[in-house]
Formats: structure tokens, sequence, C-alpha cells
């Protein structure tokens, strides 16, 4: 399916693209979350009398995701869990455990900003998480996880 991206989506294309999909994606995922519209004549006469609005609209969104960064980057937060004496934990910390420490510091981001590429942290120490606030934008936050008894 041919379609028009209206923002920047990562390893697809820049606001203005007209990119080829599988339809499942672009139906399922791009089209409802409001990133693309279908590629027809009609769209791309209202996507040029509207370029100039979406590209601030998009300059506006990375500045903000710029600032949100520079208060992220360098933020240490630490993560109680019951470990054994290994240091191994008896569960996981998940993107949700990350989430609701930082609503604690007073810190809004969602769960799907929180990549952990190597999965739950199931291990005692300090970990490098990193937060994708925009796709162009990523702050790196400190996790600290200490076990307890």
């Amino acid at each position: 399916m041919q379609i028009i991206l209206l923002e920047r989506v990562a390893n697809l294309g820049n606001l203005g693209d007209v990119v080829k999909v599988k339809d499942g994606f672009a139906r399922n995922y791009l089209i409802p979350h409001g990133k693309a519209k279908r590629a027809t004549p009609e769209n791309l006469a209202v996507f040029e009398s509207r370029r100039a609005e979406l590209e601030r609209l998009q300059a506006d969104a990375l500045s903000a995701a710029q600032a949100r960064a520079a208060q992220l980057e360098g933020l240490t937060i630490q993560v109680t869990q019951k470990a054994g004496v290994d240091g191994r934990l008896f569960g996981s910390v998940t993107n949700f455990d990350i989430v609701d420490a930082l609503g604690k510091q007073g810190v809004e981001i969602e769960r799907a900003q929180v990549r952990m590429p190597q999965g739950p942290l199931k291990q005692v120490g300090d970990f490098p998480i990193p937060i994708v606030l925009h796709s162009d934008v990523v702050a790196t936050i400190t996790v600290s996880v200490l076990g307890e008894g």
C-alpha cells in the first residue's frame, strides 16, 4: 500500500515521503495513529496544502522532546527488589517499574518509551536504560537495582 507519512517514522521515512508498506502495517498502526494517510491524489493535494503546518508541529514536538531529554539525561533512579545472596533478583525490574519510579520523582513518561534491549533486569547493579522521547531524541538514565534480604 502506498502511504504519505505525516511525521517522521523510524526506519521508514520522513515527513511527506510517499512509501510502500505492507497493508496490515498501514491499516493497523500507521493510519489509526495519525502517522500516515493513503497516497491518493486528493490526500496528496491536502498534504501539500498543510505541509508548512505539519512541519511546524513536528519541529515543536522535536524541541519539546529535546527539552525533556535535557531534564532526564543523567538521572539516576533506585528500584529495590528482593534478591538472593548471589545478587540475582527473585523477580525482575521491568519498564513498568522504571516508569513508576520516574513518576515518584515527578517525571511522566509512557511504558513504550522505555527501551530494554536485553529484557528485564534480573541482577543487582547499575544499568543504563535508554528512554526514547522522539524518533530522533534518546535520553539515557541510570537504574540502580538494590537487593533486599
